[in-house]
């Protein structure tokens, strides 16, 4: 039997649970885009990948601690994700991370 991971999501005022595929070597990232791309599209969260890990847009918090999603290491237990902190925030794991002088009104 294949080995299975448990993300919990934040998800505005509630927690939502995931059980994902696991595999060793796997991202949170992957994990993530497994949950929107074969259990809840309406996931939200960024990344942008194309950059060499350098675009810093999957900073989440995980188990408490401010991660990179791209970098974490998915692992077969429960794993707790939150939207950072102290952001505004857009929905689900999306914050707003441009400064406030760059955003477009």
């Amino acid at each position: 039997m294949s080995a299975l991971a448990d993300l919990v999501i934040r998800r505005g005022d509630h927690d939502q649970r995931f059980t994902v595929p696991f595999e060793p070597g796997q991202s949170v990232l992957d994990g993530l885009r497994y949950i929107r791309a074969s259990l809840d599209p309406s996931l939200a969260f960024r990344f942008s990948c194309i950059n060499a890990n350098a675009c810093k847009e999957c900073l989440m918090l995980l188990d408490g601690k401010v991660v990179y999603a791209c970098t974490a290491r998915l692992e077969p237990r429960a794993m707790s994700l939150a939207p950072l902190p102290n952001k505004p925030l857009v929905r689900d794991l999306v914050t707003e991370i441009a400064p406030p002088d760059e955003r477009l009104e």
